[in-house]
């Protein structure tokens, strides 16, 4: 039997308004811990008022709830395929010759549709504000400012000391030693006196000091020299420049091919990138794998169990394990141990070969 316009509607109206409210609670639920922990955070710096720790809170929420999405498919598709089966609504519509591909049909389509809609358009929302929350979050509750800039014109790195700043200019970098080419090194004195330049081949970053070859001084009122070696001293290490980089999550789904391509013409590994660029491109077909997985385990336990607390607990737990997953294949592409990728592809397929075997399996007994 064919499965009619207004059941399809009726059915994925129920999907939406299951997701929606499972969506909301957990939104909820976020933001009250994240404002407590900011609160708890800021309470010791003096100027990180409760104001600011409510707008990181909301600036934080939307990236938090990109990522709670699956979670909440997953559990609303069980509530509301619970709520039909007690209503005797599944019941009804299976034993009229409807299939579970047939019946769980709209739920797909929904989820491929929010799933798109997340990727091009909400994942640049809160990709957006997350960054802004990052700049807030240094400022206010870390006390520190970035010191790194990434652009088509180089690196950019701004170090401080005792006598005032220091701008480093390289046009390009080698890691892992982190080997600065085409080195030029502004000093100024305080904020804006400018009082030297170095230019040199090459800068080694060692314990202490950038080590300088073929250097040459200039500036005002001083005269130039030539050395084959300098130490410049610096208080940087690898560990701080490589944490200054925009993290992936600060990036949208539009940016981080560019950002990738600047990166490796730069020098720097964008394996990290590239795998979280993965990982938002098979959102939708993670969704669609939540929608399977969670009406496999509704339709297996409900007769036998018919709690709505049975669903959320074994909705819990499916989703810790299938979070699990995801952290061990994004942290074995990141270490290159598989391609990209499979890193970002992983959870999303291995959801919908779980829920559709389930499910054929139920259909079959």
């Amino acid at each position: 039997m064919r499965l009619s316009t207004t059941l399809s509607i009726y059915i994925g109206r129920q999907f939406l308004i299951g997701v929606g409210t499972a969506l909301f609670a957990l939104a909820v639920l976020i933001f009250m811990f994240d404002l407590v922990e900011l609160s708890r955070r800021a309470a010791s710096k003096p100027d990180a008022t409760i104001a600011v720790a409510l707008q990181l809170a909301l600036l934080h929420l939307p990236y938090m709830v990109q990522r709670v999405i699956p979670y909440a498919f997953l559990i609303g598709v069980m509530l509301v395929l619970a709520r039909l089966t007690r209503t005797s609504e599944l019941v009804v519509t299976r034993a009229s010759g409807i299939s579970v591909w047939q019946f769980l049909l709209p739920g797909i389509v929904l989820s491929l549709v929010i799933g798109a809609f997340v990727v091009t358009v909400f994942n640049p929302l809160a990709a957006s504000l997350l960054w802004r929350y990052e700049q807030l979050e240094a400022r206010y509750i870390e006390g520190r400012a970035s010191i790194l800039a990434v652009s088509s014109s180089g690196l950019w790195l701004r170090q401080a000391d005792d006598y005032g700043e220091s701008v480093v200019h390289a046009q390009r970098i080698t890691e892992p030693e982190l080997t600065l080419h085409e080195v030029v090194i502004f000093r100024y004195e305080g904020k804006d006196k400018f009082v030297q330049r170095l230019d040199a081949e090459t800068a080694e970053l060692r314990d202490g000091h950038w080590l300088l070859r073929s250097v040459l001084s200039s500036g005002p009122d001083q005269i130039a020299w030539r050395r084959e070696q300098h130490q410049f001293a610096t208080e940087l290490t690898i560990s701080q420049i490589q944490d200054n980089f925009a993290s992936p999550e600060t990036l949208s789904f539009w940016e981080i091919p560019n950002f990738v391509a600047l990166l490796e013409r730069a020098g720097f590994s964008a394996l990290k990138h590239r795998v979280y660029w993965h990982t938002i491109f098979a959102g939708p077909a993670l969704l669609a794998g939540m929608v399977l997985i969670g009406a496999a385990f509704t339709l297996r336990l409900s007769a036998r169990t018919g709690g709505a607390g049975w669903l959320i607990a074994l909705g819990i737990v499916a989703g810790l394990l299938l979070y699990i997953f995801s952290d061990v294949a994004l942290a074995l592409g990141v270490a290159a141990n598989i391609p990209a990728p499979l890193a970002g592809w992983a959870p999303g397929v291995m959801a919908l070969l779980l829920g559709g075997a389930m499910l054929l399996h139920i259909e079959d007994s």
